[in-house]
């Protein structure tokens, strides 16, 4: 199942990470046992983010996806499902609409 996973890093601990030099480390670590399909950093509410689609193989893989942000960082993790287009398009959307209806 396809994911969107938003980690945000606390200020103090990121920033102790890059002033010991072992935040590059740390994340290209996570990320290279993730492989995310796209990954991009930004900013929220004040503090560094990160927002990642990953394909999750198995609802019990979530601990192994967020315990390496939790434990490196003690980042705040939130996890959504997401749909491609494509999965949308077979969601059945029409035949939910007329039952629905």
């Amino acid at each position: 199942m396809r994911v969107i996973l938003e980690v945000t890093f606390p200020n103090q601990e990121f920033n102790a990470a890059v002033r010991d030099g072992s935040a590059d480390k740390k994340l290209k670590r996570i990320l290279a046992e993730l492989k995310p399909e796209a990954i991009y950093f930004t900013a929220r509410d004040g503090q560094r983010s990160a927002i990642i689609a990953l394909d999750l193989p198995d609802p019990s893989s979530l601990p192994a996806v967020a315990e390496p942000w939790f434990l490196s960082f003690n980042a705040k993790v939130e996890v959504r499902p997401a749909m491609s287009l494509e999965d949308l398009a077979s969601a059945g959307l029409d035949k939910l609409g007329k039952a629905y209806a």
